[in-house]
């Protein structure tokens, strides 16, 4: 093909290679933008284990909100996702003690400086496993966290370093979107 071909397929086509042009543009934004998006402020999670049932089951999929904690801080009850303290690995499990707070287990209970707290969250209302007593006394600048199924959770009460730093927590878990049945906020 020799450059007249060549300007006379472009000027006959000219519309379609606009089109394409443009369709490649809005593809590439697309792409950058769900890659920045995917690495600054959100977090896909895939729940591997049943550690969090009945809150979260085995094969959930849930978005999390990486810019949470940049403005609040971890609250008891939240659902976080954190890089484990022996390991370094992602785990999802609840806040369940705030720095400087005494957290006791006994008896299936757990108390908060002395106050038993109300967990409905929790698979089995008796657990079975791990369950007391513990004296956990949280360091400054870390939490606590337990998993809802206490009798299936590796969690705080098995870690060789007991606490999550502040700074290994990623992101508050927020969104269920698998199963579609499911679908919906995380609480």
């Amino acid at each position: 093909m020799n450059t007249e071909n060549i300007k006379a397929f472009a000027e006959k086509h000219s519309e379609f290679l606009k089109d394409i042009g443009q369709s490649l543009i809005v593809i590439v934004t697309a792409v950058i933008f769900a890659v920045i998006l995917g690495k600054h402020v959100f977090l896909n999670a895939n729940i591997p284990s049943a550690s969090m049932e009945n809150t979260i089951m085995t094969g959930d999929k849930l978005i999390a909100n990486r810019l949470y904690y940049n403005k609040h801080d971890p609250a008891r009850g939240d659902i976080v996702i954190f890089n484990a303290p022996d390991t370094g690995e992602e785990y999802i499990k609840r806040v369940i003690g705030l720095p400087g707070e005494k957290v006791e287990i006994k008896d299936c209970k757990l108390y908060v400086d002395g106050k038993c707290l109300k967990e409905p969250y929790l698979k089995d209302e008796k657990w079975t496993n791990d369950n007391g007593p513990y004296t956990f006394n949280v360091p400054k600048g870390s939490y606590l966290l337990l998993g809802d199924n206490r009798n299936n959770s590796f969690d705080a009460r098995e870690w060789k370093h007991t606490y999550v730093k502040r700074d290994a927590i990623k992101a508050k878990a927020g969104l269920r979107y698998y199963p579609f049945d499911r679908f919906g906020v995380v609480q």
